[in-house]
């Protein structure tokens, strides 16, 4: 659908639009910034900057020997509550009803316990949020790290997507809308490109009365801006 608003833009100019000015800036469609939601000892590290990584690709680990012992040792006390209760409940109906409650609630404790003991486990693994590419690193084997003061260790974003973020006057705000065509230039650029506004966020700034709006884009390096014009046919206005 992009693609075919943006073979019309000649024709939507030619037929009579307004262009606004507008400046962005590149961001990455996605990013993130992860820290362990643990504390321990660094044991393994798995990616450097600009590496690219999946969703759900382990980065670092911290040691964790002894969480992986509580791990199995809460295996082995459900595996005893399990045979337990089993054994009650094929007599139930001829103990005591408060007796059967006990292997019940021993049986329920320990799955608890094994799923808390899980859950402590899966934190020394830092894991990618989503398919991406590695920009900053800040963890090395044998770092410390804090579970009460989380710290960065990596960041990561979206491999080629980006969005621009384009500023306009506030002046314009009823009249740019969702799907108008944005041309623009990076700075030091030549090459002409277009785009398509995806949205547009619902306040101004106040410290400068600019709107902002985002464009889709692809390959762009972070951090790059320039300028360009919003086209607005006449009928918006």
């Amino acid at each position: 659908m992009n693609k075919i608003i943006l073979g019309l833009m000649g024709l939507v100019i030619s037929l009579g639009a307004s262009e606004i000015y507008a400046t962005f800036n590149v961001k990455a469609a996605k990013s993130a910034s992860l820290a362990f939601d643990a504390g321990g000892i660094v044991k393994q590290v798995n990616y450097e900057i600009a590496t690219s990584v999946k969703k759900g690709d382990i980065l670092a680990i911290l040691a964790n020997d002894d969480k992986k012992a509580n791990v199995e040792s809460a295996k082995t006390a459900l595996k005893y509550a399990k045979k337990d209760y089993e054994r009650q409940e094929k007599v139930k109906q001829l103990i005591d009803a408060s007796k059967f409650d006990i292997f019940a609630l021993k049986y329920e404790s320990a799955k608890n316990a094994l799923k808390y003991q899980e859950a402590i486990y899966e934190k020394t693994f830092l894991k990618a949020p989503f398919d991406g590419v590695i920009y900053f690193k800040d963890i090395e084997v044998g770092d410390t790290v804090s579970g009460v003061s989380l710290k960065t260790v990596y960041k990561i974003q979206s491999k080629s997507a980006r969005k621009l973020i384009v500023a306009f006057d506030q002046k314009y705000y009823n009249r740019v809308k969702v799907g108008d065509i944005f041309r623009y230039k990076i700075d030091g650029d030549a090459k002409v490109r277009s785009g398509v506004i995806t949205k547009i966020y619902p306040s101004a700034n106040t410290h400068n009365r600019k709107i902002e709006a985002e464009v889709e884009a692809k390959d762009l390096l972070v951090g790059l801006f320039g300028d360009g014009y919003i086209i607005v046919p006449d009928r918006q206005k």
